[in-house]
C-alpha cells in the first residue's frame, strides 16, 4: 500500500466477489459514490470543501516524524493483513522456513545447536542442573496456557498445579524433579489441546521417550505447529467479520496512513492522470479542436477515466511503482496480467491456425481443445527472464504440425504439405513483432473485452461474452477477467472516495484557465462522482 518500497503478498489465489456496479443505473455511482442529490451547482463542482462529512481528507503538508513513520507502518501492516484474509480464502500462516545454507538459516540452527547443547550438558551433570530445565517448562505452561478458552477455568487450574514452577524448583533444588514425569504430562495436555491434524505429531511424542534433550526439541516444535493451527483458526474466525466489515475497515485504514504520510497517493495521482491524459488525446489529438469553438477542451466522464486506469493495469510496467490503493493486489494483479499475456498468444496461435486450415479442421472441438492445451504447455514460464518466446514458438509450430497432419489423415484429408508447414511456422513465428496485424487484433479485442466488462452494471454476467477471435480461449479468458474484475470491484467500494477527491481535482482544479466544452463532459455523473459516501 501507500509506503512505495513496501511489498505486499504474492498470492495469486481469487478474490472475493465484491460487485460494486449490480444495480443497473445506478451500479455506476456504487461503485465510486453515492447517487443521492445528483442536481448540484457547478459552484460544488470546483469547491475545495466537501458536503460529505465522511469523505476522506487529506492532511496538510507537514513534517514526517519517526513516530508518524512507525504509526504509518503498523496501519499498512495491518490493513495488508486484512486485505490478504478478506481476498484470499486460502490464505494461512505457515512456520518460517530459510533457505538452505542461507545466512539467516546457519545463524539460527547453530544457536539452537548451542541452546540444546547447554542444556544436555546441564542434565548431565553430577549432580543434574536443572536451571535451563525449568525455563524450558515455564515456557512450555505459557504455551499450553495460551491455547485454552477463557471459559477453560478447571484445565487452566490443573495445568497451574502441576507446572508449579516455584514447586518445580523446589525439587529441582534437592535432585527429586521428575522430568519424564512432566513431560509425559505436557504431551498428554497437548493431545487434548491439538488440532485432529496434529494427533499423529503428538503420538509420536508418546513413543519418543529416550533422550530428555531430543523430547523437548521435539515438543517445542510440535508447540510451534500447533500455534499456527490456533493463529488459522482464528483467522478462520475473523474472515466472515472482515468481509462484513472490509469496506469501511479498509478504508479508515488508508485515511489514517494518509493523514500521517500526505504523499501516499502520489502514485495513484500519477496513475490516474496517465489514464485522463490517454483519454485527453484520442479526443482532442494534437493540432485539431474538439469543441465548436476555438480554445474549446472535451473532457471524458470520471468513470471512463476510471475504468481506464484500470484496464492500463493490464499492461503495466512491472518496474513502475504501483498505486498506492493496489499494492496489497498487486502481486494477484502481476499474475493476472502475466497469464493473460500468455492467453493472448496462444488465441494468436489458434487464430493463426484456424485461418490457414480452414473448413478441414472445423468442428472438432477435441482437436481444438488439444492444440489449446499443448500451446499453452509449451509457453509455460514465458515471462521467465531466460525464456526464449521465438524458441518456444518453434517448437509450437513443430507440434501444431504434427497434431493437424494426424487429424487430416485420420479422416481422409492429405497430411500438410512441407511449403504449408513453412508457412503456418512463419506465420506463428511472426507474432512476437509488434506491428504483426494477428497480433494488434487480438491484443485489441482483449482490451474491447476487458473495457466492455469494467463499464457494465453487472459484469460478472458478462464474462462469457468474448469477443469474435477469442472464443477458443473462452473459458480461460472468462475465468482471467472473473479475478480482475472481482479486484477491481472491491478496490472501487473501498477506494471510491479518495479516487473522487482526485479526479476532481485533475478533472476541474487544474483546467481552471481552460474553456471546457459543456457538452464533451456529463455533469450529472460528475456530480454523482463528487457526493461520495
Amino acid at each position: 500500500m501507500p509506503l512505495n518500497d513496501e511489498c505486499s503478498s504474492p498470492s495469486s489465489v481469487s478474490a472475493e466477489d465484491p460487485s460494486s456496479r449490480n444495480d443497473g443505473s445506478q451500479g455506476r455511482s456504487h461503485s465510486l459514490t453515492s447517487a443521492s442529490d445528483t442536481d448540484c451547482s457547478r459552484e460544488s463542482f470546483t469547491s475545495d470543501s466537501s458536503s460529505k462529512t465522511s469523505s476522506p481528507s487529506s492532511s496538510p503538508p507537514k513534517n514526517i516524524t519517526l513516530d508518524d513513520m512507525m504509526s504509518s507502518g503498523k496501519d499498512l501492516s495491518n490493513l495488508t493483513l486484512a486485505h490478504e484474509i478478506i481476498v484470499n480464502r486460502d490464505f494461512h500462516v505457515e512456520p518460517p522456513k530459510l533457505a538452505q545454507n542461507s545466512l539467516e538459516k546457519l545463524v539460527r540452527d547453530t544457536v539452537h545447536r548451542a541452546y540444546w547443547d547447554v542444556l544436555a550438558s546441564e542434565l548431565d551433570a553430577q549432580p543434574p542442573v536443572y536451571g535451563h530445565a525449568i525455563k524450558l517448562l515455564e515456557e512450555i505452561k505459557e504455551i499450553l496456557l495460551s491455547f485454552l478458552n477463557p471459559g477453560a477455568n478447571r484445565m487452566r487450574t490443573q495445568i497451574s498445579e502441576v507446572l508449579d514452577m516455584e514447586l518445580i524448583g523446589q525439587q529441582a533444588a534437592s535432585d527429586t524433579v521428575d522430568i519424564q514425569g512432566l513431560a509425559s504430562y505436557i504431551i498428554s495436555t497437548m493431545g487434548k489441546l491439538c488440532a485432529p491434524v496434529r494427533d499423529e505429531e503428538v503420538k509420536g511424542l508418546q513413543e519418543a521417550r529416550g533422550n530428555v534433550v531430543t523430547l523437548f526439541k521435539e515438543m517445542f516444535r510440535v508447540l510451534d505447529l500447533m500455534k499456527m493451527d490456533v493463529i488459522n483458526f482464528t483467522i478462520q474466525g475473523l474472515r466472515p467479520e472482515l468481509q462484513r466489515q472490509s469496506v469501511e475497515y479498509e478504508r479508515a485504514k488508508f485515511q489514517s496512513i494518509l493523514e500521517k504520510t500526505p504523499s501516499a497517493l502520489d502514485h495513484t495521482t500519477s496513475w490516474i492522470r496517465g489514464a485522463l491524459e490517454e483519454l485527453l488525446g484520442v479526443m482532442s489529438p494534437p493540432g485539431q479542436s474538439s469543441g465548436p469553438g476555438k480554445g474549446q477542451r472535451a473532457l471524458p466522464g470520471p468513470f471512463l477515466v476510471m475504468d481506464t486506469a484500470f484496464l492500463r493495469i493490464l499492461s503495466w510496467d512491472p518496474a513502475t511503482l504501483f498505486p498506492e490503493t493496489l499494492m496489497t493486489d498487486e502481486g494477484r494483479l502481476l499474475a493476472i496480467q502475466k497469464e493473460l499475456r500468455q492467453l493472448e498468444v496462444v488465441a494468436q496461435v489458434l487464430l493463426i491456425v484456424y485461418s490457414a486450415m480452414g473448413g478441414a479442421i472445423q468442428g472438432l472441438p477435441s482437436l481444438a481443445e488439444r492444440l489449446k492445451r499443448m500451446t499453452c504447455v509449451l509457453l509455460e514460464g514465458m515471462h521467465s527472464p531466460d525464456f526464449a518466446l521465438e524458441e518456444a514458438l518453434r517448437g509450437v509450430s513443430a507440434q501444431l504440425c504434427v497434431e493437424l497432419s494426424r487429424s487430416l489423415t485420420e479422416r481422409g484429408y492429405p497430411a500438410l504439405s512441407p511449403a504449408l508447414q513453412a508457412t503456418l511456422t512463419g506465420q506463428v513465428l511472426s507474432v512476437v513483432q509488434e506491428g504483426n496485424p494477428i497480433r494488434s487484433l487480438v491484443e485489441e479485442r482483449v482490451r474491447q473485452y476487458f473495457l466492455s466488462l469494467l463499464s457494465a452494471p453487472a459484469p460478472q454476467s458478462c464474462l462469457a461474452t468474448v469477443p469474435a477471435g477469442l472464443t477458443s480461449v473462452r473459458p480461460e479468458l472468462a475465468s482471467l477477467a472473473g479475478r480482475f474484475m472481482a479486484l477491481v470491484d472491491f478496490n472501487r467500494r473501498v477506494y471510491g472516495p479518495f479516487y473522487s477527491r482526485i479526479l476532481k481535482k485533475l478533472m476541474f482544479d487544474d483546467i481552471q484557465n481552460t474553456r471546457i466544452c459543456s457538452t464533451s463532459v456529463d455533469l450529472k455523473e460528475m456530480a454523482e462522482i463528487l457526493l461520495v459516501t
